[in-house]
């Protein structure tokens, strides 16, 4: 099999952090969620896998490569506009062939990987296979309608009063029918090819088509809420690890990972969280469900449940920060200067509670 990961998209949820980066590389806990994807999909056997790229593409090859970290082999598929994942599918036909694959969309994650899954659909004379989550909110989402027997009877996209709570999750099994499905519909009234509609396609023509009902935890990483919850579940499963330097007047309290060069100084960090490479924490608190990344300065403040992107300074807080998204090269501190005031540049769609 091969795999397919859909990381184009503008990431218009996550802004203003997607401004300048992709939604796939904002990283939960300390590991952006694209190269989760890769290892998801490498763990389930597959070793040639397309990326379908977009406007923020650059960034995606350089970040990834040519995929030898992890052992697998990365072809890149551009995408000129974001017009539906059958379109991602559609123009990736030449790299797939009539091989069955798997997709998955480059900013989920997903519990407990897709390694039974991929071997139950290789095994299997299915044309298709779709992964269901039940959700609270299936209005925000592609749902399927499901027979007394569990079988697919109708997907509707985003559909305004939802005939059901299970949501397709963005991971797809596929062989070479779909490929007559996407080349027989037509652009939904958004002006994208659904991978619903070519779903429904499949169903109405008598193939094959088998849901999968996922009991674990999955997240759509595409707003900063769901972010700091995937940061939360992947920081929970983590094992404590200490590679950097602890001083002696310091404390690590439930499971904390340090990691290589790191240094904590007087300073006390509660898990679970992880601080990143070359990052120092120095007379500071570091509180639950937070991840630091790399190269970061953490001084005479407190920060918890939060995400911290590379290359930030925060320091000299007179108040905890938490539930935020902190992007790259920021700095945040305390102004000497009075009269006391705030001072801000603030991106498009930022969001900011002060006291």
């Amino acid at each position: 099999m091969k795999g397919l990961i859909l990381s184009g998209g503008k990431g218009t949820r996550l802004r203003p952090i997607t401004y300048t980066s992709a939604k796939q590389l904002v990283p939960v806990a300390n590991k952006p969620v694209l190269f989760r994807v890769i290892e998801t999909i490498r763990d389930a056997g597959v070793e040639e896998i397309g990326v379908v790229i977009g406007i923020t593409g650059p960034e995606v090859r350089a970040a990834v490569g040519d995929g030898s970290r992890w052992g697998v082999r990365i072809t890149y598929i551009e995408q000129d506009e974001p017009l539906g994942l059958a379109h991602a599918v559609k123009i990736s036909r030449d790299f797939l062939g009539d091989e069955r694959f798997v997709m998955f969309l480059g900013d989920n994650c997903i519990q407990g990987g897709i390694a039974p899954l991929l071997e139950q659909f290789g095994a299997s004379d299915f044309n298709a296979q779709i992964v269901l989550k039940q959700v609270s909110t299936p209005e925000q989402y592609g749902v399927a309608v499901l027979d007394e027997r569990g079988q697919i009877v109708r997907l509707i996209e985003k559909p305004r009063q939802p005939p059901s709570d299970l949501a397709l999750v963005g991971i797809y099994m596929f062989d070479k029918s779909i490929w007559e499905a996407v080349e027989a519909i037509r652009p939904s009234w958004r002006g994208e090819l659904e991978i619903t509609d070519a779903i429904q396609w499949l169903v109405e023509h008598g193939r094959r088509v088998f849901p999968y009902i996922h009991h674990g935890w999955w997240i759509d990483t595409g707003k900063k809420d769901d972010m700091l919850e995937a940061n939360r579940l992947v920081l929970e499963e983590m094992p404590a690890s200490v590679e950097g330097f602890v001083d002696r007047d310091s404390h690590l309290i439930g499971k904390v990972i340090i990691e290589k060069g790191a240094e904590i100084i007087n300073s006390t960090i509660r898990g679970p969280a992880i601080i990143g490479e070359h990052t120092r924490i120095i007379n500071a608190y570091v509180g639950p469900f937070t991840s630091i990344y790399h190269h970061c300065l953490i001084e005479s403040a407190e920060i918890e449940h939060s995400i911290v992107l590379e290359h930030c300074t925060i320091r000299d807080l007179p108040h905890r920060l938490e539930d935020s998204l902190i992007g790259r090269h920021v700095e945040i501190t305390r102004s000497p200067r009075k009269p006391k005031a705030y001072r801000l540049v603030l991106g498009d769609h930022s969001n900011v509670g002060v006291l």
